[in-house]
């Protein structure tokens, strides 16, 4: 009777995880689909990769039942996980390719940095807080994403050993837009930055490089935390 027990409690074990996954795949297709493609996202590589990304994974135990809501969400430290709608945003802006190597400022929880590994080769990201880079690496590293470098340190001057990159992603609002940023850019790359004081308006920029030429366009008014410097 045991090999049969053990064959019924395996079959119940593995149905019950399915049917939780199929409810978290449920919000993710609702979170898409209302969220992001009712406000005119189409980029297909951004839709599968923000389809696929566990988010329930990367926000705090305490608020995975809101994980898949139109909002932001704390996540410690004076940091938050963006609304899902800017994580998608900001994605579709820099078009990412499979073969495009993407630099991150501000991991966060590695939300973002997981969406974009589903799209492109490489992913290098940047955390200047100590707690949250340990923890996020961590989550990264278990949840698979082996195609995800992270760094604890000041962001402003990004990650100079893996430069140029194709797109620079930056998540937290910087006063200016840090020249280190701009000279670790591919010619013909894009960066997408929330420029502002986070007291006043900010807007999300997308800065584009070629040659010598650096231009910059305001795309729409945001709301993200500031942009940590180091000592």
């Amino acid at each position: 009777m045991r090999p049969i027990f053990i064959v019924i409690f395996t079959l119940a074990f593995i149905c019950s995880c399915s049917a939780q996954d199929d409810k978290y795949k449920n919000d993710r297709d609702r979170m898409v689909s209302r969220q992001i493609e009712n406000r005119g996202i189409s980029n297909k590589t951004t839709l599968d990769a923000m389809r696929t990304v566990p988010r329930h994974d990367f926000v705090p135990p305490n608020l995975i039942d809101r994980a898949y809501d139109d909002g932001p969400l704390p996540i410690g430290y004076g940091q938050t996980i963006s609304q899902p709608y800017i994580v998608a945003f900001m994605t579709a802006v820099i078009d990412p390719k499979t073969e495009y190597k993407v630099l991150e400022i501000g991991t966060g929880s590695g939300y973002q940095a997981a969406v974009l590994s589903e799209i492109v080769s490489e992913t290098y990201t940047i955390e200047i807080i100590t707690e949250l880079y340990n923890s996020s690496s961590k989550r990264l590293k278990d949840l698979g994403y082996e195609n995800v470098k992270c760094k604890n340190a000041d962001g402003y001057y990004g990650w100079e050993d893996h430069a140029p990159f194709d797109a620079i992603v930056v998540t937290a609002a910087a006063e200016y837009i840090p020249p280190p940023l701009i000279d670790q850019l591919k010619d013909g790359s894009k960066m997408i930055i929330p420029v502002g004081s986070p007291f006043l308006n900010q807007s999300l920029i997308l800065v584009e490089k070629e040659g010598e030429e650096i231009t910059t366009t305001n795309l729409l008014p945001v709301r993200f935390v500031p942009f940590t410097r180091g000592d």
